[in-house]
């Protein structure tokens, strides 16, 4: 294998490759990036067998070949090269790298141990803008459970269904729910990890530039100009979360979303000293009152509302409730409560496609 490469186009696939590879692999091949040189055009593929990248980037190819490099080793070479033209020799199984001044050689693997990646059978196609897709995706994923005994919540449900696709994640505590609409005549569900999802919005540009998601037997496949990322899919009947998200409320508030975080962001930082990450809201008057009482002392913070139904006391666990809050980006915020034992939805009042949904936690009301 002999190519001529431009350096920063060759780091930023490289960067693209290692996002499906993982630290915990315990197969030494699966460290590497897969090279396959062929008609003007390199690939690299990173896989830790659950999700898999390949892209192309436009090279100069004098020889056709293959080898594996390790990623991290190869990956940081390559970056600390000159922004210039690299030459790569491969001849048994050695990597030799010339840049201006600069000449590496590491040592590769066969190509041959490489895993094949899985043979996909492409069923059911639609398409979503990438910035589209980048921003549902950060305000869903974080919900997702990292709980291993509970395989099918460690990954966010995406229902298509008449014209609209959801995306659901949860993890026994909060729910984050986001509906957009889409040209689609798909009825059909799935359950994709979230470290999948993680990894793709690292890759994801902030363009309005569509990307195609193919889902298959056992597989969802995205593409996005050079790079088709392959995610296997999660199996397990995920969680009926339509039951429990109720239309009637007892208790009603509107404040400024700016002005809510800041409070419980300060009030959390007392809150989370104790195992209970705890926050108290009283809702009264108009007001919320936003408490964090602890060993090392306590915090009150107070802001307006808009409220309709009757005064509440209760409390939560203030990381919850804030990443719930900092999804949302609406200006101001509605809370919906009924009494102090059921879940508090919230929705952004000009964003009624994003609800978080958030359990209490439970007090004595002494306790208040």
């Amino acid at each position: 294998m002999k190519i001529k490469v431009n350096q920063k186009e060759l780091a930023k696939h490289i960067n693209k490759a290692q996002k499906g590879i993982s630290s915990r692999s315990t197969l030494q091949i699966l460290d590497g990036i897969l090279l396959e040189a062929k008609d003007n055009r390199l690939k690299l593929t990173g896989t830790d067998l659950d999700l898999s990248i390949e892209t192309y980037l436009e090279c100069e190819v004098l020889e056709e070949g293959s080898i594996v490099a390790n990623s991290r080793i190869f990956g940081d070479i390559v970056k600390s090269l000159p922004d210039s033209e690299i030459m790569l020799k491969v001849e048994d199984n050695n990597i030799n790298m010339t840049c201006e001044n600069s000449e590496v050689n590491i040592s590769g693997n066969s190509a041959e141990d490489y895993p094949d990646l899985p043979l996909i059978i492409e069923k059911n196609s639609f398409k979503i803008p990438m910035d589209i897709f980048k921003e549902t995706t950060r305000q869903v994923v974080f919900a997702t459970t990292q709980d291993e005994t509970r395989p099918a919540l460690t990954g966010v449900l995406l229902e298509l269904n008449k014209d609209t696709i959801s995306f659901v994640a949860l993890d026994g505590y909060r729910l984050a729910l986001k509906k957009l609409p889409i040209e689609t005549n798909l009825d059909t569900k799935l359950i994709i990890p979230g470290r999948s999802l993680n990894e793709i919005n690292k890759i994801l540009e902030e363009t309005e530039e569509d990307m195609s998601i193919t889902i298959s037997l056992g597989y969802v496949i995205f593409k996005l100009g050079n790079t088709t990322i392959y995610s296997r899919l999660l199996e397990g009947q995920f969680f009926n979360y339509k039951d429990i998200i109720r239309e009637e409320h007892e208790t009603s508030a509107i404040v400024n979303k700016r002005e809510l975080q800041n409070s419980l962001e300060r009030a959390s930082l007392l809150a989370r000293e104790e195992k209970a990450n705890l926050v108290k809201l009283n809702i009264s008057d108009n007001r919320i009152k936003i408490a964090s009482n602890t060993e090392i002392g306590n915090v009150n913070e107070e802001i307006t509302s808009t409220q309709e139904g009757e005064d509440l006391n209760i409390a939560f666990n203030s990381r919850y409730i804030l990443e719930g809050i900092r999804a949302i980006d609406s200006e101001n915020i509605k809370l919906n409560f009924m009494g102090n034992l059921n879940p508090c939805i919230m929705q952004g009042i000009d964003d009624e496609n994003y609800t978080y949904l958030v359990l209490p936690v439970r007090l004595a009301q002494e306790d208040f």
